[in-house]
């Protein structure tokens, strides 16, 4: 993406004191831990999603399946938290900083369409360790957004991991990251992750699951709505770097790479197939409304 001479978001702040330490997972790349996540839900039951890109574990970005969602983790110790130019250290900071500006950016315009005034999130950078309103905040973990107090949490050396043993390189892949964080962060503010946790706490397992799912491709959904509204920022081959990424994150290619087999009940952010088409309609539409996928019967 081009976005050399593009502002840097101010709400950006740095917790010091854990040190990088890179991306680990516990128990193995993708080993599925139980249905669990942060103790207070974007998207999951009981979870964060990517939302975890939890992934929440992927972000969940992935991922119920890199971290289990934090359930259990232990230690928090997020140091001191710094505003300011001391916040941007390199220029993959400087990238996600103006990939966030972008996000405030088009979500105010898209807000303003509707009437209203978008509040922004604010991204917190951490080394290894940190400390979010939703608990302890881990590299294994994965990039997250945090409901309790609207914040992403990221480590970026879970860009490295993302290009070395997911395959998905690219600036555009990184940008997809965040815009999905953020998407998470619409889903905060315009009241429909209240909404899907209030249904999951009348769900069993099984539909929790696909609650989650859909919150997590509506994330996808949304990147792609941003994505769409920066097509003079785009360049060629942005859009293959989304999609391979959205490919590298479903739940089917992680548990197949990590176990050997899916179980597709499991599922929390969707299969690769689900991912791309979401993304894919958010860069065609340009349109939240296309992000419905509560509505949509088939994912």
């Amino acid at each position: 993406m081009r976005l050399g001479g593009r502002r840097t978001s101010s709400n950006i702040e740095r917790q010091t004191g854990g040190g990088r330490g890179g991306f680990r997972m516990p128990g193995g790349f993708g080993s599925p831990r139980g249905g669990g996540g942060f103790p207070l839900p974007i998207g999951g039951r009981g979870g964060l999603g990517c939302g975890s890109i939890a992934l929440i574990v992927i972000v969940f970005l992935a991922f119920q399946y890199f971290s289990s969602g934090g359930l259990g983790l232990t230690g928090g110790g997020g140091g001191e938290t710094a505003t300011g130019d001391s916040v941007i250290q390199d220029e993959t900071d400087r990238f996600v900083a103006q990939v966030l500006a972008s996000t405030e950016d088009r979500w105010s315009e898209i807000f303003r369409e509707q009437g209203r005034t978008y509040q922004p999130a604010t991204l917190v950078f951490y080394d290894r360790r940190g400390q979010s309103g939703c608990g302890p905040a881990q590299s294994a973990m994965g990039p997250f957004y945090c409901p309790a107090d609207q914040r992403i949490y990221l480590d970026t050396t879970f860009f490295d991991e993302l290009r070395t043993s997911l395959g998905a390189d690219g600036d555009f892949a990184q940008a997809y990251v965040i815009a999905h964080e953020v998407g998470h962060h619409i889903q905060t503010i315009t009241g429909i992750s209240n909404d899907v946790r209030a249904r999951q706490q009348h769900a069993d397992s099984a539909q929790g699951n696909e609650l989650q799912v859909r919150m997590e491709l509506q994330a996808d959904c949304y990147a792609g709505v941003w994505a769409n509204r920066e097509r003079d920022a785009m360049e060629p081959g942005d859009m293959a770097e989304g999609m391979t990424a959205a490919q590298a994150i479903g739940d089917d290619t992680l548990q197949r790479r990590s176990q050997g087999y899916v179980v597709p009940e499991s599922f929390t952010h969707g299969t690769s197939e689900q991912r791309q088409r979401w993304l894919r309609r958010g860069l065609e539409s340009g349109d939240p409304a296309t992000c419905d996928t509560f509505a949509a019967r088939t994912l």
